[in-house]
């Protein structure tokens, strides 16, 4: 066998194994790709910080920039529905009328079977935090930081009619826009599924 055809026989076998590498690779990843596009829209899911509730036997985690609603079950994210959001969804609530949804960890204080939104949730918004910055700026008295405080520290509903404003909550209605005036608004067999799996104490961690 000549030098030539000895190159030639050497420069196709490479090109053989180049192109067979190729193929199993782009198997590989189309094997694995369903998984991948599944799992895509809940990755954000996954990225959670250290002091997340998520341990806990039942919670919701909403990200408010993707518009979407995470139940986590036993620690587990057990599956996602779209949100709608206040009218004005950037930033955090600080005042009644203001129609932004709240951030922070809050949790279930109140049900509402007869909302006029189907079901209603209710969020311990505003929390102990949110008493503390307004009571640092001057926007509430020591009576309702006091009165505030002493709720959550109960475990109980916060007052909603101070000026931080009030009756934040999960409920039903639809996700087409964002429409509230600072809830989380959910289709209305979202709101069903979580009615059943969320109890009063649940927590609720509201992300930017």
């Amino acid at each position: 066998m000549t030098r030539p055809v000895r190159r030639a026989l050497f420069a196709a076998l490479l090109l053989a194994v180049v192109f067979l590498g190729f193929t199993v690779g782009r198997r590989r990843h189309s094997a694995r790709a369903p998984e991948a596009d599944q799992g895509a829209p809940l990755a954000v899911m996954a990225t959670l910080p250290n002091s997340s509730p998520i341990d806990s036997p039942r919670a919701v985690v909403i990200h408010k920039s993707e518009r979407a609603v995470g139940l986590y079950l036993n620690g587990r994210l057990a599956r996602t529905y779209p949100c709608a959001l206040g009218s004005r969804p950037l930033g955090h609530k600080q005042r009644a009328g203001d129609a932004r949804t709240p951030e922070g960890l809050y949790y279930v204080c109140t049900r509402n079977p007869r909302s006029k939104f189907h079901l209603f949730l209710g969020i311990s918004y505003p929390n102990a935090d949110d008493a503390a910055a307004a009571r640092g700026e001057g926007r509430i008295s020591p009576e309702e930081l006091r009165a505030i405080a002493d709720a959550i520290a109960a475990h109980r509903q916060p007052p909603w009619d101070t000026p931080l404003g009030g009756e934040i909550g999960l409920h039903g209605g639809g996700t087409s826009s964002d429409w509230t005036l600072g809830c989380i608004a959910l289709g209305d067999k979202a709101i069903e599924d979580l009615w059943d799996q969320l109890r009063l104490g649940d927590p609720i961690l509201l992300r930017p």
